[in-house]
């Protein structure tokens, strides 16, 4: 399990029941853990926003129509797009609606399974005190599907912002863009030059699928099994598991650390 550094404060996963006003007030699930609260919107089965433990949210969907990268494409993970319906993101008007159910409810543990309205898709989220596990667990038969986080690092997307990954060891610049497939372990980090913190994205899983990064005036494109081109295609087709959550430091090699502590 991934910890928080230098986080002493007590084990918990909490469960509670509203909206994410700040989203257009969409119904949601509101998990509140020591290192980050997140908000599953309940009928798209994706993350509207993900907020530290400063208060700041990394994410900032809004379900504005029109509203594009300032709001209505933002969330995790946004796997399925007009790919036998549009599921399992936040709801915007182009998202199709699921299904859940809350099956574990613990002091250390919540897990939440989305079933699409068509029934051929199944999304399973795991949330622990340090970071939360999104698992396709059903595919539709013929279709891919692809992970991503869309997102603002440390609450806007401006020049201070940088990306870390697994592919060396340097701070990027976040208009730098990815092309190619992530050497194992598979993960990319956001940050910014004024916070002590980065969100990390992990996917559990080697393959030799492209993993393809680019920027936005208004927020990150991060996708594992996602290649970008004049034809952006999706990649991936099989159960996978793709990890979420903060670090508290921003020095690359204890991030890279605890994400490889993070698969033992």
């Amino acid at each position: 399990m991934l910890f928080v550094l230098g986080s002493c404060k007590e084990v918990k996963v909490q469960l509670t029941h509203g909206t994410d006003e700040s989203a257009g007030g969409g119904p949601a699930y509101i998990i509140n853990t020591p290192s980050a609260i997140y908000y599953l919107e309940k009928e798209g089965g994706g993350l509207s926003s993900m907020i530290d433990v400063d208060g700041v949210d990394w994410i900032g969907f809004h379900n504005e129509k029109g509203s594009g990268h300032k709001g209505e494409y933002r969330g995790f993970p946004n796997a399925i797009h007009k790919q036998d319906g549009s599921y399992f993101h936040a709801m915007n008007a182009g998202t199709d609606p699921s299904s859940s159910v809350v099956e574990i409810e613990t002091k250390e543990h919540v897990r939440i399974t989305f079933t699409s309205e068509n029934g051929e898709w199944q999304g399973q989220w795991d949330f622990y005190p340090a970071r939360c596990d999104f698992t396709m667990t059903k595919i539709s038969a013929g279709y891919n599907y692809w992970v991503q986080y869309e997102g603002v690092p440390n609450g806007e997307m401006d020049s201070t912002d940088y990306w870390y990954a697994s592919i060396d060891t340097k701070k990027h610049p976040i208009e730098e863009p990815f092309v190619g497939d992530l050497p194992a372990p598979e993960w990319m980090a956001f940050g910014d030059q004024n916070s002590s913190r980065v969100l990390y994205m992990l996917h559990h899983e080697d393959d030799e699928l492209p993993d393809n990064y680019v920027s936005r005036p208004d927020m990150t494109v991060l996708g594992f099994g996602r290649q970008n081109g004049e034809k952006t295609t999706k990649h991936l087709n099989m159960v996978q598991t793709f990890s979420i959550g903060f670090i508290e430091s921003s020095d690359y090699s204890i991030i890279n650390r605890a994400i490889k502590q993070g698969l033992d």
